[in-house]
């Protein structure tokens, strides 16, 4: 060895005698260590913790909880344990796999269309029970009025629609159980155009509102219950919480929701891989703007819209201006359901997972859930955003089979008409109400009583107090169409003239329905309002009402009582 040969000189001789496999195998090696943890994979975790049992689902409710006693506890899946598909043992394989692929099942919807008073156009879309078990006869099939199979009513997520793969899987596994399911698409998804200045966004639940309305009108017998997936699962809690009693579901389940959509806006562009999910949803969200280019770009700023880089930049742009909001934030905080969790009473099973790369778990309303009676929280460790697939060949999903065992369940059990019961019970209706011997009673829209006088007939008052429910008899006859039945418009035009002309009794509860919603919220604080107000009268009013008693009796009683006395 040469003693000038320097340190470095040595160290690249030897380095140059390893062979070139060797550094492509530390190559390989260090890239799948990076990897491991970019994706979160937790294989290894499952193996050395669980010994691939999978983790036990986490329940979170209110202590003493009727809901849990009489339904959860029966629900074995919710009792159990979440496993993973092996080979998808990372929150953004999961997510990934299921936009690319799902592995959906194969069968065809039947088509539905909605019109809402807005000039709107909702794409409804029927999976029956019939359809998947071979016993329907032709497409044109239709729900009989006095059918007792329930429905579901599903929300999708943000850009999805009917045709998405986790849609798919939930719709066939509910009607494989017996029920009949429809797709309420978003206003301009589903293969349908924007008809309307009104465009859905994270918090509006007029559409969801409406539909629900229409689905118990026109199938009263028919138990209701609604899924909401990821934003779908936030306009259905916030539609929850808004209506509270008022509201003709049954039973409802809300998975992988937003929660809050200022904290999800905050975590999604925290960290490189989250920004992924942005960049996606944005694309989504841009196509979808593209579609509906004529409208957008009259309402919004389209500009803006095609350089959004996020999904904020797109609200800022297009969701604010549409929806008339002052501020992104301000969006955010007001169509966010956190806020209406506790209003909600109707049974409702909420399903989110810890690793869920779009809808951190730091929004979920722990406190908020547990307080409420009504709900049950089931949290997995591992399931990625809608994903949860289970099983080796990963054509499952673990949260779809857990919401059809916790309905079914909810819906074979005395549970919920002891409910109903309880909640009509405090709201008895007197035999003679002065209230009926007086003018006719107008309830407006933000809720106030107004008189009216006399003369008004049944007739009047009925579409009076009826003016603000969209659902009218004459428009679900004349605007609800079926797109394989086209061809007979002109006859159910004529058989909905003749049903107005002699209206049934299904017909006048399905236009005084909100009328007597209205009517029992107004009946809870009638007693107490009134005596407040005359608390307040008395106390407002006694310097003057007292001043002017005191000077009556002094005149009235000058001569009776002493001098001394009226002095004073």
């Amino acid at each position: 060895m040469d003693c000038s040969d320097s340190p470095y000189d040595l160290l690249f001789k030897s380095l140059s005698l390893i062979p070139i496999f060797h550094y492509l195998l530390g190559f390989l090696l260090l890239s799948l260590v990076f990897l491991y943890n970019f994706l979160e994979i937790h294989l290894l975790r499952d193996l050395i913790a669980t010994g691939f049992r999978g983790h036990p689902v986490s329940l979170t409710f209110a202590s003493g909880s009727e809901l849990y006693e009489a339904v959860a506890s029966k629900c074995q899946i919710l009792h159990g344990r979440y496993l993973a598909t092996s080979w998808l043992s990372s929150p953004h394989l999961q997510t990934a796999f299921l936009s690319f692929f799902g592995r959906p099942p194969v069968f065809s919807y039947r088509r539905q269309l909605f019109h809402t008073s807005d000039g709107g156009t909702i794409a409804l879309d029927w999976l029956m029970n019939s359809d998947v078990m071979g016993v329907a006869i032709n497409m044109n099939d239709t729900i009989r009025k006095d059918d007792k199979t329930p429905i579901v009513v599903v929300i999708p997520g943000l850009t999805s629609d009917s045709a998405s793969a986790y849609i798919k899987h939930l719709a066939f596994k509910m009607a494989k159980s017996g029920w009949n399911v429809v797709v309420s698409n978003h206003r301009g998804l589903g293969g349908i155009s924007v008809t309307s200045d009104c465009m859905y966004n994270a918090g509006w639940t007029e559409d969801i509102r409406k539909i629900v309305d229409h689905l118990h009108c026109q199938y009263p017998e028919a138990p209701l219950f609604a899924v909401g997936t990821s934003i779908g699962a936030n306009v259905l809690v916030k539609y929850l919480g808004e209506d509270g009693v008022n509201i003709p579901l049954v039973g409802a389940a809300a998975i992988c929701s937003t929660w809050d959509l200022l904290i999800c806006d905050r975590f999604i562009n925290r960290k490189l891989v989250q920004k992924f999910y942005d960049k996606a949803l944005t694309i989504g969200l841009q196509g979808y703007a593209q579609l509906h280019q004529p409208i957008l770009s009259r309402l919004a700023d389209w500009e803006g819209i095609k350089k959004s880089r996020s999904v904020r930049d797109f609200d800022n742009y297009a969701t604010r201006l549409v929806g008339k909001y002052e501020t992104v934030d301000t969006y955010y905080r007001r169509c966010s359901s956190a806020s209406f969790v506790g209003n909600v009473s109707v049974p409702l099973l909420c399903i989110s997972t810890l690793d869920d790369p779009v809808c951190t778990r730091e929004a979920i309303p722990w406190d908020e859930c547990k307080a409420n009676k009504n709900i049950i929280l089931a949290t997995t460790k591992h399931g990625g955003h809608l994903g949860f697939f289970e099983g080796l060949t990963a054509k499952s999903l673990w949260w779809v089979r857990a919401v059809d065992e916790f309905f079914n369940v909810l819906h074979s059990t005395e549970f919920i008409h002891r409910k109903k019961e309880a909640e009509v019970s405090p709201l008895p209706v007197p035999l003679e109400s002065s209230i009926d011997q007086g003018p006719y009673v107008n309830v407006t829209k933000d809720g106030m009583v107004t008189a009216i006088g006399n003369k008004q007939t049944d007739m009047e008052e009925e579409e009076e107090l009826c003016h603000e429910h969209t659902l009218h008899t004459e428009k679900d006859e004349d605007k609800v169409s079926v797109a394989e039945t086209s061809g007979n418009k002109s006859k159910e035009r004529t058989h909905s003239k003749t049903e107005l002309s002699q209206p049934s009794e299904h017909d006048r509860s399905c236009v005084t329905a909100p009328v007597k919603r209205r009517m029992d919220q107004l009946s809870r604080y009638s007693r107490k309002s009134i005596w407040l107000l005359v608390y307040i009268a008395i106390v407002t009013t006694w310097p003057l009402v007292g001043s002017a008693l005191l000077l009556t009796l002094k005149r009235k009683f000058k001569n009776v009582l002493p001098a001394a006395l009226l002095g004073r």
